[in-house]
């Protein structure tokens, strides 16, 4: 149970690693914008609004880690007791749980984040394509 746990761990803290909210900019049309010239200054405030309304994705991606990992476990549990094996089970639930949970948890954290970019660009007056 042991190595689970610290598979767990690594598998988290790489798939944190693989989303990453610092990376994405959104294009920003400023044709006929009369706020164009405030667009470094508003594009840095609302990164940083956007980061606070994802809360973290780090923070998501092990809150999902650890969710998936508990269901996965009780279901691999299940599952291994009819098989005749409940720890190995249990195992392999926590460990394929926690990897779907983490992933799930950070593909959501991300669109938020973008969302959150996106609609403060809007409310400033500004046109984000993408």
């Amino acid at each position: 149970m042991k190595y689970v746990a610290v598979l767990l761990l690594f598998s988290t803290l790489l798939m944190s690693g693989c989303y990453s909210q610092t990376g994405w900019t959104p294009t920003v049309d400023t044709y006929n914008d009369p706020n164009a010239y405030r667009i470094n200054q508003d594009m840095a405030e609302c990164r940083q609004l956007a980061s606070q309304a994802s809360n973290g994705l780090a923070r998501e991606t092990a809150m999902g880690a650890g969710v998936g990992g508990l269901l996965g476990a009780a279901s691999g549990a299940a599952i291994g007791a009819i098989a005749g094996n409940p720890g190995t089970g249990a195992m392999i639930g926590a460990t394929v749980g926690g990897l779907g949970g983490a992933s799930k948890q950070g593909f959501e954290s991300e669109a938020g984040y973008k969302r959150a970019y996106q609609n403060c660009l809007r409310n400033r007056g500004h046109r984000p394509i993408n």
